[in-house]
């Protein structure tokens, strides 16, 4: 989808997404230590909302900017800051080694744009710093509720650590949650950037 198409379906409703955070980030980030968050391609915002709540500083990014603009208000209503970028990930390119925690939560673009956007994710954390990739699985087409019906815009585990070669992979695994009663498969990495940079 283009970003027309987007703002148009960002139009359409107060929220597409729910308010909420995605749980696997609350899962596996809220015992970290708040610093600077990158949120590649953050939506309306709920995610970044969650972490900037949670003392973070966050950078929010989405080619849409509808989903920025509501992203701008709530973190207007709830009292938060949160530096909102409009930008296009295929041409988008971060700061590298100067964020804490960079999240990246259902970006399904196809190739050949997709290894290059992980790549520069992980290029983007710190020192220390953490990288989560969560997305529709591969394996979700066929066994799972939800997500893009096109086999080219979906992946596995093993294609992001593939591309983020630089640092230490916690987790790359097949991880399933409920929506609405049924059973939706996802694409889970966890990485960490160690101290010595590597």
């Amino acid at each position: 989808m283009n970003r027309e198409t987007w703002n148009a379906r960002y139009a359409e409703q107060e929220l597409i997404w729910s308010a909420e955070p995605n749980e696997f980030l609350v899962a596996e980030t809220e015992r970290l230590t708040p610093g600077r968050a990158l949120d590649i391609g953050a939506g309306e915002g709920r995610n970044a909302l969650w972490l900037a709540e949670r003392g973070w500083q966050v950078t929010a990014v989405d080619f849409s900017d509808v989903a920025i603009a509501k992203g701008r208000e709530g973190a207007r209503r709830r009292g938060v800051e949160v530096e909102w970028v409009v930008a296009d990930l295929q041409s988008y390119v971060p700061t590298e080694r100067n964020f804490d925690l960079v999240i990246e939560f259902y970006i399904h673009i196809p190739e050949p744009w997709r290894p290059e956007i992980w790549s520069r994710a992980a290029g983007a954390v710190a020192e220390g710093g953490t990288l989560l990739i969560v997305g529709h699985d591969l394996s979700n087409l066929e066994r799972g509720h939800g997500g893009p019906h096109d086999p080219a815009a979906l992946f596995t585990p093993q294609d992001v650590v593939a591309a983020i070669e630089d640092l230490e992979v916690l987790k790359a695994e097949q991880v399933v949650r409920d929506v609405d009663g049924r059973v939706a498969i996802d694409a889970l990495v966890l990485a960490r950037r160690g101290s010595s940079g590597l």
